[in-house]
């Protein structure tokens, strides 16, 4: 019975010998590695159809007993290393070279080339040692993760539980639980909005790599709506405004502060994410507005209490109301709005452009 031979196409490195089996569907793979000899057998179409093929090499010097192999369709790819590592005058024992055997000029190097390559490997690997030598090992990485793990969970549990009590009194009471919202989570928001003073500081500690001032815009914005103008005005404390001002706030945090928890843990859901970078891009705006109807609704209260007034010398008036600064502040207010929105933008196009390049 003949043997059948597929095409074997071979090339060579300092410490490696690559193999190319021309046997597409190969079936049945057996490939079984000697000191010197390598016997191989498959079943699989080659250049004499769909049959059973094999073959014996025994190289010029010995090798390792590791093999890689990777069947595809069109053709089974083996690496085998040599046991040492040094240039082959040739790939067989003999010196006339088997008819089924022929150069891979897809991978051929001379072994000048290969030198040269060789050498190029090497540098870029003592590079890399190089770097990692130069960048210094955090020891406190794990209790800085931690930290940041705790301080989004505890904020993660104080919005949800805002978010979620609003949800349900708004189904049960409908409009009616625009008027007490404030009565009923005010004390959650107030911790919340305290603790949310430390993305000022974590920034500044080097613990996040957020911007200080944006994180500063958005925290002290929030705590001038919730502090100055619902804490200390009663009689704001009863009207629509705080329902929207605190449901849009929980609202994006509900989703933003989970996103950070699973980025403490190398962690990240698809779905997640998507919700982290695209809810802020209409609920933000929507947030900023409704704090600035408070303010606005807030302006003529102040008017009429004097409370947070500036004393003035008897000649320029009794005093100048508080109202001026808030109405200073509400055009601050959308300067702050867009150089926010700009930074959580380019935060975002980072992101995925991020990702683009992973998948590619």
């Amino acid at each position: 019975m003949e043997i059948l031979t597929p095409h074997v196409y071979w090339a060579q490195r300092h410490g490696e010998i690559f193999l190319r089996v021309e046997l597409s569907d190969a079936k049945n793979l057996e490939i079984n590695l000697h000191e010197k000899t390598m016997q191989f057998r498959a079943q699989g179409h080659g250049a004499k159809g769909d049959n059973e093929y094999r073959f014996i090499l025994e190289f010029l010097e010995a090798i390792r007993p590791e093999i890689e192999q990777k069947s595809t369709q069109r053709q089974v790819d083996i690496k085998i290393k040599k046991q040492e590592e040094h240039w082959w005058n040739r790939l067989t024992l003999q010196e006339k070279r088997p008819l089924f055997l022929a150069p891979d000029f897809n991978r051929w190097l001379d072994e000048s080339d290969a030198e040269m390559e060789l050498q190029a490997k090497e540098e870029e690997r003592i590079n890399k040692i190089s770097v990692e030598s130069r960048v210094r090992k955090d020891h406190y990485l794990g209790v800085k993760k931690g930290y940041l793990f705790m301080y989004n969970l505890v904020q993660f549990l104080g919005f949800s539980w805002i978010f979620v009590n609003m949800t349900v009194r708004l189904f049960i009471l409908g409009q009616d639980s625009f008027y007490d919202t404030f009565h009923t989570t005010a004390d959650m928001m107030y911790f919340c909005q305290m603790m949310a003073a430390l993305e000022v500081i974590n920034p500044l500690l080097g613990l996040v790599k957020t911007g200080v001032f944006p994180a500063m815009i958005q925290v002290a914005g929030r705590n001038v709506i919730l502090f100055v103008i619902f804490g200390s005005l009663e009689e704001m404390q009863n009207r629509p405004v705080v329902f929207f001002v605190f449901y849009l706030w929980s609202t994006i945090e509900v989703f933003r502060y989970p996103f950070y928890m699973l980025a403490c843990m190398g962690t990240e859901w698809k779905l997640l994410t998507w919700l982290r970078y695209s809810l802020w891009i209409p609920l933000y705006p929507l947030g900023v507005v409704a704090e600035a109807v408070a303010l606005i609704q807030s302006l003529p209260i102040f008017d009429e209490n004097r409370l947070f007034s500036l004393p003035l010398p008897a000649v320029l008036g009794h005093s100048l109301s508080f109202s001026y600064t808030l109405q200073l502040y509400l055009a601050l207010m959308f300067l702050g709005l867009f150089i926010n929105f700009r930074y959580l933008y380019k935060q975002r196009q980072r992101r995925y452009r991020s990702r683009k390049r992973k998948l590619h």
